[in-house]
């Protein structure tokens, strides 16, 4: 069934590629870019307006879309396929479970639990129009709720679908490791033309701005921790030189390989994650945050569907609200933006495991730990919010990236903790830009992972060329604006991917049983 997708047609660097793809991709990022640069600042007024028109539209398409991912996944681990072994039945996992739920934890979500740890519970908290905002308890609860519900299991149910497809196509079916191989069931092998290239230029463009979007809130947060230590001048200007710098180790990763470069930084990662989280839980209110993060998960689950399938439709006809094309339908887009890198980048490394342990694990593991952490630190800025002490409120409402060093001001060894911080969002923005790169550099080589290594530096460029444009002439607006838009248009394409996925599923168990 497998075969080479024109990789041998042509060379760059030294390497084969595929240059529909290559090329397809290149163009459609070099306009965007000139077009940015072109319009100058009105360029943040236009995105902004793009957003908003494109959530109104299709906000409750994402919802829904994410749902029935999630749906799909339940069936799949409690139905017959779940047995089912990723490389088939004499396979073995080639990472430990802990190395495996490092490198899922630190390629789903990273730099996004230090950006918005704090903010966003204190943002949910002083508003958010599903409660009464005068009612401070369940204004708490429901900070909470929502937090959950845009870091939790909706979010990685969207990578896990994407990559434990990617996964049974590449290792079970023996298909190069693109998104087009996906639909071989329903296009066969018209995958390996126009169409094929179209699927995988749309993903290589969502994975680039997906990405930007993260690297941009990266050197924000970076930035704001400069300033707080050493007061450097936090500005565009600094955080693109932040970006500049963090691509260059982030390729000196990419360039060690998956074992030695990106499984030991993300190992790393998690190592960090962890001290900073016993930290603040051994400093702070120990027992608040405990029974906070029992009485989180209670809340989240005892508002599971409520929470999962609110689309704010009355609120939005009473009050002309756009609260959740902010929040929730921004988030479902930038999950679905990632899930092309996400999901090749997990599945590349879930070989052996079977679809129950990818789903159980994939699903929960890095849920349960990121429900943790915001509970942690969203919950330590809740309480002080509640004690009368509004000086986290104020840093989200002025600058956003500085609350996370506020809450650090509230404990003791608050330079070395802010330090470490620091250092947290720098290996996560490494480990998120070197994955990445790896995962564009696959897809526009027709699934090889033996690139040469300046092939892997010119992603890393165009990766960081890109989140530095956006954020010079669009800001956080530009970024979250062309996260909606590639995020809708991949969204179509996973609504295709699940039904092909499901019909191949059904014929290779047949086969499978008989082994």
């Amino acid at each position: 069934m497998s075969k080479p997708i024109r990789s041998d047609k042509k060379t760059l660097f030294g390497a084969a590629i595929n240059p529909p793809v290559f090329f397809g991709s290149l163009i459609v990022l070099l306009l965007t870019i000139t077009a940015t640069i072109i319009i100058g600042e009105p360029a943040e007024e236009l995105f902004a307006h793009a957003q908003t028109v494109i959530s109104n539209a299709s906000g409750w398409f994402f919802i829904l879309l994410v749902n029935v991912l999630l749906f799909f996944l339940v069936f799949l681990a409690f139905s017959k396929f779940g047995h089912i072994r990723l490389g088939g039945k004499d396979a073995t996992p080639d990472f430990s479970r802990a190395s495996w739920f490092a490198m899922l934890f630190s390629a789903g979500m990273g730099i996004g639990l230090v950006f918005w740890g704090v903010a966003e519970p204190i943002s949910h908290f002083n508003f958010n129009p599903f409660v009464d905002n005068a009612d401070a308890v369940a204004s708490a609860k429901s900070a909470m709720g929502f937090t959950f519900l845009h870091y939790g299991i909706h979010a990685w149910a969207i990578y896990t679908v994407v990559a434990l497809a990617l996964a049974f196509f590449t290792f079970n079916l023996k298909l190069p490791l693109t998104i087009r191989s996906i639909f071989y069931p329903l296009l066969g092998d018209k995958i390996y033309g126009r169409w094929g290239d179209f699927i995988d230029i749309i993903s290589v463009i969502a994975t680039v701005v997906g990405l930007a979007t993260s690297l941009g809130m990266g050197a924000q947060q970076v930035n704001a921790g400069l300033e707080y230590l050493f007061g450097i001048e936090y500005s565009r200007i600094v955080q693109i030189l932040i970006i500049t710098v963090i691509t260059i180790f982030a390729t000196g990763s990419l360039l060690a390989g998956l074992d030695k470069g990106i499984r030991r930084l993300s190992e790393v990662n998690i190592s960090l994650a962890l001290i900073m989280l016993v930290f603040v839980i051994a400093i702070g209110p120990t027992a608040y945050l405990l029974e906070g993060f029992v009485q989180n998960i209670g809340y989240y689950i005892d508002n599971f569907f409520k929470l999962g399938m609110w689309t704010e439709s009355y609120s939005g006809v009473k009050d002309d609200s756009n609260w959740q094309n902010s929040w929730t339908v921004f988030y479902y887009a930038w999950w679905i933006a990632w899930s092309p890198f996400v999901g090749i980048f997990i599945a590349r490394v879930s070989r052996g495991r079977t679809i129950r342990e990818f789903i159980t694990g994939v699903l929960l593991v890095p849920t349960i730990l990121t429900f943790l952490w915001m509970s942690v630190f969203g919950g330590s800025a809740i309480y002080y919010e509640l004690l009368g002490d509004h000086s986290i409120t104020e840093a989200v409402n002025t600058n956003l990236p500085t609350a996370f060093f506020i809450l650090l001001e509230k404990f003791p060894l608050v330079t070395i903790s802010s330090g470490l911080s620091v250092i947290l969002v720098a290996s996560f923005f490494v480990t998120s830009s070197d994955s990445g790169s790896m995962v564009v550099d696959t897809l526009t080589s027709g699934g090889r992972h033996d690139a040469p290594k300046v092939q892997k530096i010119f992603w890393a460029a165009m990766e960081g060329a890109t989140a530095s444009v956006l954020l010079l002439y669009g800001g956080l607006t530009a970024l979250q604006s062309a996260t909606t838009v590639t995020g809708l248009a991949f969204a179509v394409i996973l609504v295709v991917m699940v039904f092909s996925f499901y019909l191949s599923l059904e014929k290779y168990y047949e086969s499978y049983t008989k082994e």
